[in-house]
């Protein structure tokens, strides 16, 4: 997926779950959907990297084998969220296949706008089910213990920091690192090189930028959102410690214009040399390791840190899922099962380069002696971190949601832009951070009422 669409905001698409239809715009020899025969399917995808080099790759791989033609309406990413949420939402079923995330997933099976796949993926002795990784699995299936997606690609969080500034410090990285020692070497190694502060951290308002990291800082500090009775719990002790620590750090510490700064700002930061850490996703990687990258070969890349459980990872996958109105499942799945193969990544990496497989997914990636050869800085922390994230049980209390980074209900979107700006404004310090939890934990207690009055009718 684009490095930096992955992990930037979603919209707030899913908080109304019916949204307004926006044009598509049609792929390579594509259509606006629904104008295929019998032997086609329809696709509706986000206009990232990889997915541009599946459309490329369809026609000559997975129409030449099995004869189904593809249409793909490729849209950018709030748009696409925008015209899936119209389209599943009223089962017109004019897609058969769209590209969700697994924000999105959950929420859409239990509004039965997909289809499950289990039935397919028992009968397709090629796809092997088993090597998805499984937190990818969990994070696709649904509270009624079905699979409704594949994933295309995905990514957790890890620390990546810059191995030749702290060496010039006499400091070792610890390989799974405490939010305190963090703390203690961004303080080291602030300003030792011109210009270069001790570590970078989103500040940038919104749900999918500052409470991306963060909300991983609360789960392993103790916190949470909404305990498992729906008590709204953004007030809370270990969420305001949390809250705190990443506030104070970023502002002793962290980059300048910390509260614009989100991915991208980051990601520019630590190439460019103006930071010496960086908490983030782990498809980040591949960036600072590029051919071109001023960075390449001075980078490690160690565990996200932890203060009471034993990891603290994200995890996001961009995947497939088959809308329950369609009328061409079977071929869909066809699809879906050759998009999400190892045999497709392994025509990526043939064709296009290894370093734009679409990893992240399956554990036989990280044994591909290929792959690893590309990928060898940060191939295994990497795939540690992917599959040590836990979406049903990321803190140390029950939740009533699946999700780590986020809670997987349709008025999070909302909640946790709204609430990211308090603090974002905690960070440019216009209010104190106990201010900015104060006002978030009154619109939690409103989403809270709505869920508690649910289980009490």
């Amino acid at each position: 997926m684009s490095r930096a669409r992955i992990r930037t905001a979603l919209s707030g698409t899913v908080t109304a779950l019916l949204a307004v239809a926006l044009a598509g715009c049609a792929g390579w020899g594509g259509s606006d959907g629904g104008s295929g025969g019998a032997n086609s399917i329809d696709v509706l995808m986000v206009n990232n990297p990889q997915m541009i080099d599946l459309q490329r790759l369809t026609e000559e791989n997975f129409t030449r084998e099995t004869g189904i033609a593809v249409n793909f309406t490729v849209l950018p990413e709030n748009d696409v969220r925008d015209k899936i949420s119209q389209e599943f939402s009223s089962q017109a079923g004019q897609y058969d296949v769209a590209s969700l995330s697994n924000f999105e997933i959950p929420i859409y099976a239990k509004s039965k706008w997909i289809a499950p796949l289990d039935d397919y993926v028992a009968a397709d002795s090629t796809f092997n089910q088993a090597d998805i990784l499984p937190p990818m699995t969990k994070s696709l299936t649904a509270d009624d213990g079905k699979l409704y997606g594949q994933p295309f690609y995905g990514e957790s969080s890890f620390l990546m920091y810059r191995k030749d500034v702290l060496d010039a410090q006499g400091i070792t990285m610890p390989e799974k690192p405490t939010w305190q020692q963090i703390a203690d070497i961004a303080a080291q190694v602030d300003g030792k090189q011109p210009g270069m502060a001790g570590i970078c951290l989103r500040g940038q308002p919104g749900w999918g930028q500052i409470f991306a990291p963060l909300t991983t800082v609360v789960n392993t500090f103790g916190g949470t959102w909404f305990d498992a009775d729906w008590n709204a719990r953004v007030d809370s002790p270990e969420f305001r410690a949390a809250t705190q620590f990443y506030v104070d750090l970023v502002r002793a510490h962290g980059e300048t214009g910390a509260p614009q700064a989100g991915f991208t700002e980051c990601l520019n930061n630590l190439i460019q040399g103006n930071v010496a850490m960086w908490y983030d996703a782990t498809s980040a990687a591949g960036s600072l390791e590029a051919a071109d990258s001023p960075v390449k070969g001075k980078m490690g890349y160690v565990a996200a840190p932890v203060v009471k459980t034993p990891s603290s990872g994200w995890l996001y996958a961009w995947s497939w899922s088959i809308q329950q109105a369609s009328e061409k499942k079977d071929n869909a799945w066809k699809f879906i099962s050759w998009a999400s193969s190892r045999q497709y990544e392994e025509l990526v990496g043939g064709q296009l380069g290894w370093s734009r497989v679409p990893a992240g997914k399956r554990a036989s990636t990280y044994t591909n002696p290929d792959y690893l050869q590309e990928a060898s800085a940060f191939a295994e922390p990497t795939e540690q971190a992917i599959s040590s994230a836990d979406p049903r049980n990321p803190g140390v209390q029950p939740r009533p949601a699946i999700g780590i980074q986020f809670v997987d209900i349709p008025e999070f979107t909302d909640l946790g832009t709204q609430v990211s700006q308090y603090v974002s404004s905690a960070i440019a310090g216009r209010m104190s951070v106990g201010e900015a939890l104060e006002r978030g934990q009154r619109l939690a207690e409103d989403v809270a009422e709505r869920y508690q009055s649910r289980k009490e009718g």
